[in-house]
């Protein structure tokens, strides 16, 4: 096959470059519907968290880092950001078309650490940071090169971001930082941390935070693998002793940590509504009721039908948080209603799933995409807390979107 050149131009139409697109990735990818993959006999994976070992993880997440750089590198990885951070600068549109198009190739799984890095690190570091920390970090995390972890939730603080304890110190030649971090997806397999600690004990809550860029190798570093209950081991908790940094690995102003945290959280709120690649979809559920031969069960349609328009209304979400986040604004709450949407949407396409088999999602009995199933149904529930939970992101509509009176603390 001849491929099209993959050199893009700024001009370019949406539909001229989703034809390229369609011409790049079919040369390196089987088609989703492709018989040898798509037969019902064929087990598939609808896991929410993953049950692999250290050396499965690394391997998917090397595949992973291949796949990112490639897109990158032929124009599709990158879409909306500029020549000089190695995209095509085309718009939130032209990323919509590929993303939906890439969704029908089986493309190696995006690794949640690699959105970490693409999707969240990277936009706030090119946000906030100084022009030598753009330059440096900027094009290595959007090609996944390098990766990266949030360093923000603590052990005694929960969802209350603003009661962190982690203590970053002054000193002649840089910072200290020393204490506790946890839930940090990726962090074994990260070569930085985005951490925000407390660089004034005095001032107000929400004030007095410092971020930072920590290197996951630097002396006092410690990750500590946790035992999830789907039976690998994607989040961490990291301990931070007498942890030394120069100031140039501070991003932001000092005391502005509450603002860098916000901002990566309104980019993880956006990510989590439609980018992260998790458990089944609707195009899983027409394969399951076709394999089933329920397919043309009015209920098994309209329940099908209800899982679609909620993917739709989490994209077009996603495509006005990417057209405002184009247009230079800070992410608001377009992210916590795309989350909320695609959070809901999860649970929906499992209770989907039970319905349609019945007691044949309970046990395993080698029967292909029945039992699997219930890797998804289990593993929903826990998007509704990562990312910050439900609750939270309804506040940030109630407050920042409605303007409705805060919950009382």
């Amino acid at each position: 096959m001849t491929i099209a050149s993959t050199e893009p131009t700024t001009s370019e139409s949406v539909d001229a470059y989703v034809s390229r697109a369609r011409d790049w990735l079919s040369a390196r990818l089987a088609a989703d519907d492709d018989p040898d993959m798509s037969d019902g006999r064929a087990e598939r994976s609808y896991a929410v968290f993953h049950d692999h070992t250290d050396a499965e993880e690394r391997e998917l997440l090397a595949r992973g880092r291949a796949w990112q750089a490639a897109r990158v590198d032929a124009g599709f990885g990158a879409i909306t950001w500029g020549e000089e951070w190695g995209g095509p600068g085309l718009t939130a549109t032209h990323e919509r078309g590929y993303v939906e198009l890439e969704r029908r190739y089986r493309a190696p799984e995006r690794h949640e650490t690699i959105l970490v890095t693409v999707e969240l690190i990277a936009p706030t570091v090119h946000l906030l940071g100084t022009e030598q920390q753009r330059e440096r970090f900027v094009r290595p995390f959007l090609r996944a090169d390098e990766l990266c972890c949030q360093l923000f939730s603590e052990p005694g603080a929960g969802s209350d971001l603003a009661g962190l304890s982690t203590r970053a110190t002054r000193t002649d030649t840089g910072w200290t930082v020393s204490g506790q971090k946890v839930w940090s997806s990726g962090a074994q397999f990260s070569e930085w941390g985005l951490l925000i600690a407390r660089s004034d004990p005095a001032a107000p809550k929400h004030r007095g935070m410092t971020a930072f860029l920590v290197p996951m190798d630097a002396p006092g570093v410690e990750t500590r693998p946790i035992r999830q209950m789907s039976g690998g081991s994607t989040f961490n908790e990291v301990f931070l002793t007498d942890v030394e940094l120069p100031d140039s690995l501070r991003l932001g102003e000092v005391g502005d940590g509450w603002s860098v945290a916000l901002t990566t959280l309104g980019f993880e709120r956006s990510s989590s509504g439609g980018i992260v690649s998790a458990g089944g979809n609707a195009a899983d559920l027409v394969r399951l009721a076709q394999q089933l031969g329920i397919a043309d069960d009015p209920e098994v349609r309209r329940t099908v039908g209800d899982v679609v328009a909620h993917e739709r209304a989490t994209a077009l979400l996603n495509a006005l948080h990417a057209e405002r986040e184009l247009a230079g604004h800070v992410p608001g709450i377009e992210g916590s209603l795309a989350k909320l949407v695609w959070t809901q949407n999860l649970k929906r396409v499992g209770d989907a799933a039970a319905r349609f088999l019945g007691p044949r999602i309970l046990a395993d009995t080698g029967e292909p995409n029945t039992y699997a199933w219930a890797e998804h149904l289990l593993g929903a529930p826990g998007y509704r807390i990562a990312g910050g939970s439900d609750e939270i992101q309804r506040n940030i509509i109630g407050e920042r979107g409605l303007g409705l009176p805060r919950e009382p603390r």
